[in-house]
Parts: C-alpha cells; structure tokens; sequence
C-alpha cells in the first residue's frame, strides 16, 4: 500500500501541521481523528488495515488529517470564544490548504468525509456547511451538539454560546435551515450515521436523523448493539459504510 507522510506549515494555524496519505487513486477519503488521536490513529488502530483491499484495488485513497481537539474544544486554558475561533481556523486549513493538496494529488471527482468520536462531529460540521464540496458523509458513534451534557460528557463551551458557536453545530443549526441550494446539495449527498444503542448519545443521533428528515435529506442511520464506541465496532463498520 502507497504510504506518504506530509508535513508544513500553515499560516493559518501559525503552526507545523502532519497528514498521511494512503493508497494511490479512487475516491478520495479526508479522515478526522477521535479527540485524543493523532494523523496517524487510523493506522495505529487497524482501521486502515480494515480499507486495505479497497486502496489497493484504487478505490480509495485515504487522507489522515489532525483533528486539533487540544487546541479547540478540549483546551480548558482557552475561552469558549476563543475555542471556536480556533475551530474556525482548523476549517480554513482544511479547505485552503488539505482539500487543494488532495485535488493536486488525485483528480477524482468524489470527495468522502469520516470521523468518529469527536472526528464524526468535525466530519458532520464540515459537510454540512460545505456540501457543495464533497459527496459523501461516514459519520461514526457522534456527538452532534458539543453543548449538551450527558453523562461524564459536558458542555465543551462551558456555558458561553455565539454564533459561531450555532453555525458550527449540526444538532443547533440543521433545524432552522432554509437555504435551498445547501438543502438541494445534502439531498444528492450520501450521508451514513452509525451509533450504538446504548451510546450515551443515541438520543442526539436520533435527533439528527429526524431533522435531517424534516429536510427531506435522504440518509442511513445505523445502530449497533452496546455501546460500539470503541476501534474494533469501528474497523468493521469501515469495512461496511467507506
């Protein structure tokens, strides 16, 4: 399997960013990782394993991206305002700088997006407010709104709530949308959910699903047995939905 490791700085970020790349050709795949993974958690976890015979047939080819939860929502030592700034600034990256490297890279014309945990919001959030730009969602055992507490699980924005903070949230700004272009666009987007059905954010995928019906946006949610947030639910799912 084609392996490449890329590395630069980017001005947006104002700091070295890492990404690998697998395979040769075919669509391509941008992956998000967990809130504690890296670039290279996809491979670490077997999950890259688990697409091997689809890269190596040039069906796919994967992009194993930083998530930067550490410097966004997961950095306590920021104000909320200031964490979705940076989330803000991860998105610039990815669209200015990750998507015209994978263009440069691959001329296919199919372009999927993935993550799980955490990766599966950033992943939703992107698409979402991006759908022009990819034709596919593979969202695994998310958490659509970064607000709600459940569990050990809470407001990652301690309280604080702006707009930023609602274009963000698929869970927050799905419901009220009326631009028919990005509804027509997610109506011809080929959107894949997986949760398990003891998740403590069943309810909120649920939810999800149910808005995205409301919209008349065609999707698949998927539940699984358990809790099915963990790598090896993870590598078969892959297997299955990529």
């Amino acid at each position: 399997m084609n392996r490449e490791y890329h590395r630069w700085y980017s001005p947006r970020l104002h700091r070295d960013m890492e990404l690998l790349i697998f395979g040769h050709s075919g669509a391509k795949v941008l992956m998000f990782p967990t809130r504690d993974g890296r670039f290279w958690e996809y491979e670490h976890r077997g999950i890259v394993a688990s697409l091997e015979e689809k890269v190596n047939a040039g069906h796919l080819q994967l992009y194993c991206i930083e998530g930067l939860a550490q410097e966004t929502f997961y950095d306590g030592r920021r104000h909320p305002a200031d964490r979705i700034r940076r989330h803000a600034a991860f998105e610039a990256y990815i669209l200015n700088e990750v998507l015209p490297l994978m263009a440069q890279k691959n001329p296919h014309g199919s372009t999927i997006v993935h993550g799980c945990s955490l990766g599966a919001f950033q992943a939703a959030s992107l698409v979402f407010r991006h759908p022009h730009l990819f034709d596919k969602l593979v969202a695994f055992s998310g958490r659509y709104d970064l607000t709600m507490q459940i569990e050990s699980f809470g407001n990652l924005f301690d309280g604080y709530y702006d707009d930023e903070i609602f274009f963000s949230t698929p869970s927050h700004f799905l419901p009220g949308l009326n631009a028919q272009w990005q509804i027509d666009r997610l109506r011809e987007t080929d959107i894949i959910l997986t949760i398990g059905r003891e998740d403590p954010f069943l309810e909120n995928n649920l939810a999800l699903s149910r808005n995205l019906s409301e919209k008349g946006i065609g999707h698949q949610l998927h539940l699984w047995d358990g809790r099915a947030h963990r790598a090896s639910a993870w590598r078969e799912m892959a297997t299955l939905y990529i």
